[in-house]
Order: C-alpha cells, then structure tokens, then sequence
C-alpha cells in the first residue's frame, strides 16, 4: 500500500504587514498620523512652558516678597527708644513695606504673617481701625491656616477692648475657643472671666474661672484662675454679707411694770 507525501499549500497569501518588525509598524503608524502627533507635541511643549513660567513667577515673587518682609521687620524692630522721631518713622515705613507685601503678594507663603506683623504694627501706631481691618482680612483670607487663627483674634479682641467695644472683644474672645487646635483657649477664658467680673457677673466670671481650671489645669492662668474664683465666692457667701442694722422701732415695754 503506497502512501501520498502531503505538501505545504501555495495558495496561503502571504501578508506583508507580518513581516514587518514593531518598530516599523510604529513609524508606519506614525507617519499616518503624524497631524495628530505633531499637534499633541505642541500642546505638549505649551503645558510644559505653562508650568515653568508659573513656577519662575512663583519663585520671583516669593523673592521679592521674602525682601520687603526683611525690610519691613528690621524698621518694626529697630525703633530707638531715645529717638521718638526716628522710632515713629521707622514704624510709619515698616507698616507701608508690610502693606505692599500684603496688596502685591498675597498668595506667597509669608503674606500671612506680614499681615498679621501689619495689624500689631497699626495698633503700636494708635491706628485701631485699622489693625482691626487687618485682623480681619487674615480671618477672611488666612482663616484656613487653624496656627494662627486663634491669636490673631485675641489680638482682635484686645484692640476691640481699646476702643472701648466691649461686645465685640466678647465675641472675638469667644471665637478662639471655637478654633480647633487653638493654643491659647486658656488666656482667652481668662480674659472672659475678668471682663464679666468688671461688669459684675460673679456668677459668670466663676463659671468663666472654673472652666479655664478645669479644662487647663496646668495652665500659667490657673492659679490666678483659682485664687479670683474664691474670692467671687467669699464675696457672694452670706458670711461675708454685713450684719443688718438694728431696728429703729423702739421696744414695747413689759407687761406688768410700773
């Protein structure tokens, strides 16, 4: 029995595409849609311009930024005790060097404490109204940034207290407890208290006083907390209250005497 020897088909087309290796096929595909690489590749560049220019800017203004603040705080602290003129000046260039930091580089990294260093600059110089205009624009634009929150508005509630606002230093007081993280909660209790006991609320300034001692143990205001607490308390106890007058009604006489 004879066998048949099989051979290979002639008629499979053979496809060129096949034979070409991969990094053929990628000019190929390249060269096809070369308009859309060549338009990705200038966007590309663009992006790339975008990000370094900003970051040159960035690095620019933070400079410049960096160079005011030197300045400013050198005259802010360089102020001549035995030369009234000289010191007033000096605070007078401080506070327009720390204000055109704030008004030209307000997003760099030390805006927010030119503008608070600004505020303690304007109440050194009796301008009240406005420290407390820049203690408020820190709350308005820095507010994010809990560090600082909460002595900027203690800050704020002494100038309140300057200008005689006692309802407003109230409230600014108050909004450092509602600061998370605030690291002087416990002066700001104190200062509650004592503002309700020069307005004669004992009981409020106790409760003010037992708070900041309970909350703040080992607070520096605690002791001062305690000693004020108990003396409210001596005060208000009916031991310490002055024995009542004797009456003026003459007394009756006896029954039965002559």
């Amino acid at each position: 029995m004879g066998y048949r020897i099989r051979l290979p088909s002639k008629s499979m087309p053979t496809d060129e595409a096949h034979l070409l290796s991969g990094m053929e096929r990628f000019v190929l595909s390249l060269r096809e849609h070369r308009q859309w690489v060549l338009g990705g590749g200038i966007v590309l560049l663009a992006a790339v311009a975008v990000v370094a220019a900003v970051m040159w800017l960035d690095h620019r203004n933070t400079e410049q930024a960096q160079e005011l603040n030197r300045q400013a705080t050198f005259l802010y602290l360089y102020r001549p005790a035995d030369n009234p003129v000289k010191a007033d000046e000096n605070l007078r260039k401080a506070i327009a060097l720390y204000r055109q930091l704030v008004e030209q580089y307000p997003r760099t990294a030390i805006a927010p404490m030119a503008l608070y260093h600004l505020a303690n600059a304007q109440v050194q110089a009796n301008d009240l109204g406005g420290a407390i205009e820049s203690y408020q624009k820190y709350v308005e634009m820095y507010g994010a940034s809990k560090a600082m929150l909460g002595l900027v508005y203690q800050r704020l509630g002494y100038v309140y207290l300057l200008r005689g606002d006692r309802d407003k230093a109230v409230k600014a007081f108050e909004s450092v407890l509602a600061v998370p993280g605030a690291l002087n909660k416990d002066q700001a209790l104190y200062e509650l208290a004592k503002l309700e006991e020069v307005e004669s609320h004992p009981q409020a300034a106790v409760a003010r006083y037992q708070e900041l001692m309970k909350a703040y143990p080992n607070s520096p205001f605690a002791g001062e907390a305690t000693v004020r607490a108990k003396a409210l308390e001596l005060k208000q106890s009916p031991e310490s209250q002055p024995a009542g007058r004797p009456s003026a009604t003459p007394t009756a006489p006896e029954q039965g005497k002559k």
